[in-house]
């Protein structure tokens, strides 16, 4: 992968000042106000921090999540960030081991030629994905432009971010088959992908959890790979070796901005050495990218190892991401 950095403490300096990572440390207030659980009347305490909220349900789990998208892209991309706003909270349903049921919105505009676009790029999504819109909230008096979408989905058996253990190896899943947005650091595989494609690769999320070949996963987020593996970390309470020498790159992309950078589908996975193979024949059968990156040690540490150097990036002891520390 080329790169303009001379060290990687040159490329650890500037990464640590990415906003997609940076931006995550808001959800300490959050982290700070819930205290990690909620009670639901008629269930078992909900632990707090994952992709979704995983709330107990007969034989299975609802899974209940939000994604706000950033304003600046709301109002310079409706239609790409409609799309995303969907997009995103499918991809927490599925990163869960769930499957998704239905979408609310809320919608603010200066305009209802703007409201348009963004529904538009809502509405393709939603029918590429098979994820019906069922309610919301529009006001298109606003002065100024945001869209936020909530998702409910269900599980039978869940992936999630508290289980990383130790030993276990980390896999990244990323469909390389597409190319970076113009403006925004995001690997756009979807947009002119079939709907069937989509919601076949994403399928094979709950495949896993269900035939037990994973326990933890996580959605790549607008942290990018780095902000994601700090998030898994740092709820199961683990620190981890990520060698950035292993990671799948496009070509064309600055190493900087693949390493922060939010795929349309992409996941990072943590399990024993045991279920590596079978785990990547399945995604590499859907012609999907599936390559060991790291390993989860003990500790609070995210090491970075790059060219025969290594770094300490983070120490999320000394320094907390989300606040949601397992």
């Amino acid at each position: 992968m080329d790169t303009p950095f001379q060290s990687l403490a040159d490329l650890g300096s500037q990464l640590r000042q990415t906003l997609g990572i940076l931006h995550k440390q808001d959800i300490q207030s959050a982290a700070k106000a819930l205290a990690g659980w909620a009670r639901v009347p008629g269930s078992p305490m909900v632990r707090l921090g994952d992709d979704c909220a995983a709330i107990p349900d007969g034989d299975g789990y609802l899974l209940l999540a939000m994604e706000g998208l950033l304003p600046e892209f709301v109002a310079t991309d409706p239609w790409f960030a409609g799309w995303c706003a969907v997009l995103v909270n499918v991809s927490d349903i599925y990163a869960m081991g769930g499957r998704p049921i239905a979408l609310v919105d809320a919608l603010w505009s200066q305009t209802l030629e703007q409201a348009d676009l963004l529904w538009q790029g809502m509405m393709a999504a939603a029918q590429a994905l098979a994820v019906p819109i069922v309610g919301g909230h529009s006001n298109c008096h606003s002065p100024y432009e945001g869209l936020a979408v909530a998702i409910l989905g269900r599980a039978q058996a869940l992936l999630t971010s508290f289980s990383a253990q130790p030993g276990d190896h980390l896999l990244l899943v990323i469909d390389l088959m597409g190319q970076l947005h113009p403006r925004y650091p995001f690997w756009d595989a979807a947009t002119l992908a079939s709907g069937e494609k989509l919601r076949s690769d994403l399928a094979l999320l709950p495949y896993l959890a269900e035939q037990g070949l994973c326990q933890t996963a996580k959605d790549i987020s607008m942290g990018g790979l780095l902000g994601t593996t700090l998030m898994l970390l740092e709820t199961s309470g683990c620190g981890a070796i990520l060698n950035i020498d292993a990671i799948p790159c496009p070509p064309q992309v600055p190493l900087a901005t693949w390493l922060t950078c939010f795929p349309s589908y992409g996941f990072l996975l943590s399990l024993p050495a045991v279920r590596i193979q079978p785990v990547q024949d399945l995604f590499h059968r859907h012609q999907l990218t599936c390559e060991p990156v790291g390993e989860v040690t003990d500790g609070s540490h995210l090491s970075l190892y790059w060219q025969g150097e290594s770094l300490i990036f983070w120490d999320l002891d000394q320094t907390p991401l989300t606040g949601f520390r397992g």
